[in-house]
């Protein structure tokens, strides 16, 4: 065990400090002790997980957190920790009864999940641990920044089961972040032991062996010794520009939540136990015992906090529920609007460029634009090389390796810590290649997910600034894990935006528009065009692409086909290859997904009658249904027979050339369907 300096203890803090404390303490306990009661009477608080037991753990991470300087990260059972960093007992209130003033998030998340985004006391969501990648991110924008302040990350000893967890660690102990890890041990996963957990019985020391990580333990029940350790961690965090894990032995006093039935798992003996280590009671104790207060001087303490509760709770009450007409406010914030090219169209004169030089000379261009943007991911900058298809090739020598880095190989990572990076600034701009090949971003998918509801979790206080750049597609002959297209699965998820471009000049400015909008944007890229000729264009220096605005490749009365990505060059050498046969189809490039263009496609379906979706996803559970969907619920009386899809079978895309073509869309097979509909 680290050596702590004793800077607090019962005999040389002042009077002040320790009424404080008795005062945060007991009206904390009254507010936990409170709040089953309000489920009982059917007003709320669904979901509750008392802290009694880990008092002294949670005055001292909101004691030694500085409000606007510091960034906190609690977790669901940190009530105290919000209210010792400064939340009043109506806010906790309004939070647990889901009021539509609650500053977390205005009745949108669970309830106990405290927040307050303004004095970057962070939203995060109900995933045990997901957090700790995003202190590990704003951390690294306070060492960027060189701002004197500390990220924290609050949870329970369980979590760091959870890999992010471990992700988040070692990337923070590599880049020697200013994050402290405060680790509150009561033994339990709900009803799992930490035996069931890990084979250490203090689980901080399976850490022990990172390097730059310093490890500290405390008593989380006794206040003085809590706040000497995490006064300890700060100091140490600031000075010494690394990470440190405070791991806090603490008690649950009752069941995980009141869902959960503790007697179930725990014996009698064990819970008489732990009461009789009730951190607050203690500290009373000690308070009398050490004759720094009389029995008369916390007794009127205690009246008073009573009389604060009751306050807070009349005014809780009084406070409006959410309005349900709000559930589509802060589902994605309002993109960037371009003024010169509003509908992403443009002249065509001058030399074309391959897709991959469009992304490459945009990237760069636009970190010229804002000095406060940033990129990494895997294989991203070693000396020359600039991705594994060289999309960023050029960027770290330019902008340097503070801007423009390599991350590990772990994807969640990747994704949680632009994330938390995001939330340091809004100014912030952050771009990220998510998965070396789109098929492997899986892993990143918890904090997809999580990412994509922040801004409608936070009631519109946070969005990720965030683009995440996905090498997508086939064609190329790699099968498993290298040729899937992955949007019909992400496309089901609000919250982003997705697109899909198909043209040089389309990508260079959807990625411009993506890198200057706030929120998210899952941004697909068809390798397999990255250097095809097809795919060229002329590109204007500073050309932008709406999101949602989708675009006619060729015109036609015959049939009209609906595309994106590499299906679009398909379908457009289908429609020539009709077009000698005096068929004309009209090839619609939506380029965007979400949103999408639906203004176009009903005036297209309207327009010819004969429709026909082209996707290289399967077509099984594809967006292509989403598209036909609409189509059919909206323009059904324009068709003049069924929407028909092409697309893949439900199958894996194989490795063998001769698998992959068999299973991957081709002109013959877009030729072939469109024979059959155009003879319907």
């Amino acid at each position: 065990m680290t050596t702590v300096p004793q800077v607090y203890s019962i005999k040389s803090t002042p009077k002040e400090t320790l009424e404080k404390w008795f005062r945060l303490l007991t009206i904390g306990r009254a507010i936990d002790n409170k709040a089953p009661n309000y489920l009982k009477q059917a007003i709320g608080w669904s979901y509750h997980a008392p802290y009694a037991g880990h008092d002294g753990i949670q005055l001292a991470i909101g004691q030694i957190f500085e409000k606007e300087k510091d960034h906190l990260f609690p977790y669901y059972r940190d009530m105290l920790t919000a209210f010792s960093a400064g939340l009043t007992a109506e806010e906790l209130i309004l939070n647990g009864i889901s009021k539509a003033t609650d500053p977390a998030s205005g009745g949108r998340h669970m309830s106990n999940h405290f927040a307050k985004p303004e004095w970057n006391i962070h939203n995060v969501s109900s995933l045990t641990g997901n957090h700790t990648l995003h202190a590990v991110g704003a951390a690294r924008a306070i060492k960027y920044y060189g701002e004197k302040a500390v990220s924290i990350s609050s949870q329970g000893e369980s979590s760091l089961s959870e890999g992010y967890v471990y992700e988040a660690i070692n990337g923070a102990s590599k880049e020697k972040l200013p994050v402290i890890f405060a680790i509150q041990d009561n033994g339990y996963g709900i009803s799992v032991p930490k035996k069931d957990q890990t084979a250490t019985r203090k689980v901080a020391n399976n850490f022990n062996s990172f390097k730059n990580l310093r490890v500290i333990h405390c008593n989380g029940k006794d206040v003085f010794d809590s706040m000497n350790a995490m006064t300890e961690a700060k100091r140490h965090a600031l000075e010494a520009e690394e990470p440190v894990m405070v791991q806090a032995n603490c008690v649950r006093m009752r069941s995980h939540s009141n869902s959960d039935r503790h007697e179930l798992y725990r014996s009698e003996a064990e819970r008489n136990y732990v009461l009789d280590y009730d951190p607050l009671a203690k500290y009373r104790r000690m308070l009398i015992r050490y004759e720094r207060f009389t029995e008369e001087e916390l007794a009127a303490i205690e009246a008073d906090a009573k009389a604060i509760v009751k306050t807070a709770h009349k005014a809780a009450l009084k406070a409006p529920d959410p309005d349900p007409e709000s559930i589509f406010d802060f589902v994605l914030p309002e993109a960037y609007e371009s003024e010169k090219y509003p509908d992403g169209l443009h002249e065509e004169d001058g030399e074309k460029k391959k897709l991959i030089t469009g992304l490459n000379e945009t990237l760069k261009a636009e970190f010229r634009h804002n000095p406060d943007t940033f990129i990494w991911g895997q294989d991203m900058a070693n000396k020359d090389k600039g991705g594994i298809f060289n999309v960023s090739k050029g960027l770290q020598q330019e902008f340097g390796i503070k801007r423009v880095f390599n991350a590990p190989i772990a994807e969640d990572f990747i994704m949680g810590t632009a994330n938390g990076m995001s939330r340091f600034s809004d100014k912030i701009r952050i771009v990220v290649e998510g998965a070396e090949f789109a098929d492997y971003f899986w892993p990143a998918m918890e904090q997809y997910v999580d990412s994509s509801h922040d801004y409608w979790r936070s009631n519109g206080k946070f969005t990720p600034n965030v683009t995440i750049r996905l090498a997508s597609g086939g064609y190329i002959g790699g099968g498993l894990y290298h040729s899937q297209t992955i949007e019909g699965a992400l496309t089901s998820i609000p919250g982003v935006r997705i697109v899909y471009p198909s043209f040089a000049d389309d990508a260079a400015g959807l990625l411009r528009t993506s890198m200057r909008s706030r929120g998210m944007t899952m941004f697909m890229e068809p390798k397999a065009l990255y250097n095809d000729p097809k795919a060229a264009a002329v590109i204007p220096d500073d050309f932008e692409v709406p999101f949602g605005k989708a675009r006619t490749r060729r015109e036609g009365n015959d049939l009209f086909i609906i595309t994106y990505g590499n299906a679009t060059h398909l379908a457009l050498d289908a429609a020539e290859k009709l077009a000698k046969e005096g068929l004309e189809c009209e090839v619609l490039d939506l380029r965007s997904l979400v949103p999408m263009d639906k203004d176009a496609i009903l005036a297209g379906v309207k327009k010819i009658g004969k429709v026909m979706v082209v996707h290289e996803d399967k077509v099984h559970s594809g967006f292509g249904a989403e598209i036909a969907s609409i189509i059919m619920e909206e323009a059904f009386e324009d068709l003049d027979g069924p929407v028909h899809r092409v697309g893949s079978p439900f199958t894996p895309v194989g490795f063998h050339r001769a698998l992959e073509k068999a299973i991957l869309p081709t002109v013959d097979k877009i030729y072939d369907a469109a024979k059959k509909i155009l003879a319907y």
